[in-house]
């Protein structure tokens, strides 16, 4: 076959099925022409790939027909309102989802990290095993406040931000075991509980809820909303109800990630106030008022918009067409 010939022959009917394509509108006698120079474009490529199935036409008629394909069936979505509905409905309703498990996450953190910092101050000897006084008081006046500011702003932000989003992440992908996120909790708790403890024993605990609160308040409760989400995916494969056990655990894995991916989000406002806030100079009531009032964003949004999104159906899962069916089981 000739191909510069067949060429000639039929690029009137690629043309026209290329402005066909490209119209934003058709009537139903264009519909109709669409979908027979379509199918005879498709019988083309046919043709010239029998000849040269590496060759310019062969890849020319296949972006032609890719496009007339995308007019005739339809994108599968658009991309702003995936993105819309993903932050107007399935991240809230994610976060309501796991509302109550994060609550009693912060409980236990709480009540670990109080007996952590009673241990430290009514122990005698613990003081002692955590180092001398004078390494002590250097910790406490020096390298546990320069550490807000001993790097440039935007690098301890993105920096802190990073390495608090790899471990809420961690939580959500591995709180199957059903031993990591207890293990986060616990060690994260000891860490501040007994961080506090020292202050409390050297009567410094004001400094430490000045440095803590502003940035804390959000960053140890992502921490908590991570971990729920972890022990929903455990709790799926353990007791998966009237489904299947993987089909439960595809489930709470697919609706909980978006957790994960939404808290990368929450992690980088942290991160930010972390960054720019807690090491400023501005008054202690104001950077905690700051820190208090992205935790109160985030509850607003979780428990006003994830409401609405819950009753209205969505459960932060993929759409049907995008999770695929499930087999049916008695």
């Amino acid at each position: 076959m000739d191909i510069d010939a067949f060429s000639t022959v039929n690029r009137a009917d690629w043309d026209r099925l290329d402005q066909l394509a490209a119209r934003r509108r058709l009537n139903g006698v264009e519909a109709d022409e669409l979908l027979r120079l379509y199918q005879r474009t498709s019988t083309h490529l046919s043709m010239v790939r029998s000849v040269e199935p590496e060759g310019a036409l062969s890849a020319a008629l296949s972006m032609r027909l890719s496009r007339a394909r995308t007019r005739l069936t339809g994108a599968r979505s658009n991309f702003a309102e995936d993105l819309g509905t993903f932050f107007a409905f399935s991240l809230p309703a994610a976060f309501y989802r796991v509302r109550w498990l994060t609550v009693a996450c912060m409980a236990v953190f709480i009540l670990v990290g109080w007996l952590s910092a009673a241990w430290v101050v009514n122990t005698p000897g613990a003081l002692a095993a955590m180092g001398t006084d004078s390494e002590i008081r250097r910790y406490l006046e020096d390298d546990f406040i320069n550490y807000y500011s001993e790097n440039p702003a935007a690098s301890f932000a993105g920096q802190v931000w990073t390495n608090n989003a790899w471990i809420a992440l961690q939580c959500v992908a591995f709180g199957i075991t059903g031993i990591f996120v207890p293990y986060v909790l616990l060690v994260n708790a000891v860490g501040v509980g007994q961080s506090a403890g020292l202050f409390a024993a050297y009567d410094r605990l004001d400094v430490f809820f000045s440095y803590i609160l502003p940035h804390g308040l959000m960053e140890l409760t992502a921490v908590f909303i991570a971990a729920a989400a972890g022990l929903r995916i455990f709790w799926a494969w353990v007791a998966p109800g009237r489904r299947r056990r993987l089909d439960a655990l595809a489930a709470e894995g697919r609706s909980l990630m978006t957790v994960g991916l939404g808290l990368v989000l929450v992690l980088f406002v942290s991160g930010l106030v972390e960054g720019f806030v807690t090491p400023s100079s501005l008054p202690v009531g104001v950077k905690i008022g700051i820190g208090a009032a992205v935790l109160a964003a985030y509850w607003a949004y979780t428990l006003i918009l994830g409401r609405r999104a819950w009753r209205a159906g969505h459960r932060g899962d993929l759409y049907v067409r995008d999770a695929g069916d499930q087999v049916r089981t008695a």
